[in-house]
């Protein structure tokens, strides 16, 4: 009975010895990278299979297999499971959206925007690109830059290396090629009168048939992208139309019905006790164009009719990012870029109180365009004008100051 029981000790410690090692892994074909705030891995490529774990964005995945657009991936605690190939991100897309972050973080906020109801930022600015983070109802977000983009179908980077060819198959021997086939049959002669017959329209065509009108290709739609900076310091883009800037509603309601594309708090005015601002803004009259804004607008606050008042306003202007609120010499002033004719400007205003001249109008180049998913046009920076000569004698004149 002892050596009965020594033997059967020995097989358990063998057998829980080898249940410890588990399956060897599969080997690793890729690497990846979660797009999704939230990715569920499921145990097969049915989206209605089983939950097996959730990873995070940016966590890396190893590669081990693939079905079509589906694979299979694992975590770093090695959980295997399915996931479609358009939720993930290569390493170089990964880099991507760390450059876009760091881009947005040195553009100049236009101004705070909430949403209604939880909005997807994505990570291109396309509808079907992963979403890596969620808005919830409240959340501010600052506006940074803007992109018009046509609707089209998101075409997913390639995650996997491309495959290694195949060598060619070196020729067979002659003796175990394939007997050639038989020589085809002369063709059939055709009838004697063909040419007749090739003259006489057939039974119920027309002699004269009228050529068909090709059909107009339809216009491609266009969507209004906003590049927008999280409070995590991450930025990506959502829909413009989603966005409402945090701009109070007693001075959004002087918008017109034009959507408020920039805004800047430039003074506090204390009337009886109650802290009012003046505000600076620009509007655009119509979505899906190029350009941010249409007009601008300076708002005071009247002390003496305790109500809002347009200080200055110009329309009809194709205006681009950024705008900015900075000191022009001694005096507060503002700074935005135009186009006219082609060319692009900025024009620099200053302002007091109730009074706004433009006292600066430099031509500027036009912004490059980065190369890559991330194709907006990134502004340039602000350059506050430097006072020249006679600067400041020129805007006390301006203002009626001797």
């Amino acid at each position: 009975m002892a050596r009965f029981f020594s033997l059967l000790a020995v097989l358990l410690v063998a057998l829980a010895a080898g249940c410890s090692t588990g399956a060897p892994h599969a080997p690793e074909i890729g690497e990846a990278y979660a797009g999704p705030a939230t990715l569920k891995l499921r145990r097969e490529v049915d989206l209605r299979s089983a939950e097996v774990v959730s990873v995070a964005h940016g966590d890396r995945l190893a590669i081990v297999g693939r079905r079509r657009r589906f694979v299979r991936v694992r975590t770093a605690s090695g959980v295997e499971g399915w996931t479609d190939m358009r939720q993930l991100l290569s390493s170089s897309q990964m880099d991507q959206l760390n450059q876009l972050a760091e881009t947005a973080r040195q553009l100049p906020s236009q101004g705070a925007a909430t949403v209604y109801e939880a909005l997807n930022v994505h990570t291109e600015a396309n509808r079907q690109a992963p979403s890596f983070y969620r808005v919830k109802e409240g959340e501010k977000v600052d506006v940074v830059a803007h992109e018009l983009d046509p609707r089209l179908p998101f075409a997913p980077k390639n995650i996997l290396p491309s495959p290694t060819p195949r060598p060619k198959a070196s020729p067979k021997p002659e003796e175990e090629r394939r007997v050639p086939r038989p020589p085809a049959p002369p063709p059939i002669k055709p009838p004697d009168n063909w040419q007749e017959l090739s003259k006489t329209p057939a039974l119920g065509e027309d002699e004269n048939p009228e050529p068909e009108e090709a059909e107009p290709a339809k216009p491609v739609p266009l969507d209004d992208w906003i590049l927008v900076r999280l409070k995590t310091g991450r930025a990506g883009w959502v829909l413009a139309g989603s966005l409402k800037m945090d701009i109070p509603d007693e001075v959004a309601q002087y918008s017109e019905g034009h959507r408020i594309t920039s805004y800047f708090a430039t003074a506090e005015v204390n009337d009886g006790g109650q802290i009012r601002h003046n505000w600076l803004w620009t509007t655009i009259g119509e979505g899906r164009v190029p350009y941010e804004f249409d007009s601008f607008r300076y708002f005071i606050w009247n002390v003496r009719h305790h109500r809002y008042e347009t200080a200055y306003v110009e329309r009809n202007l194709k205006g681009y990012y950024p705008v900015e609120v900075h000191p022009v010499g001694a005096y507060p002033g503002f700074s935005l870029i135009v186009e006219q004719d082609g060319v692009r400007y900025r024009k620099t205003y200053a302002y007091q109180i109730y009074l706004v001249r433009l006292v600066a109008k430099d031509k500027i180049e036009a912004p490059p365009v980065t190369a890559g998913p991330v194709k907006m046009a990134v502004p340039l920076p602000v350059a506050t004008p430097k006072p020249s000569p006679g600067f400041l004698a020129r805007l006390k004149a301006l203002f009626g100051k001797k």
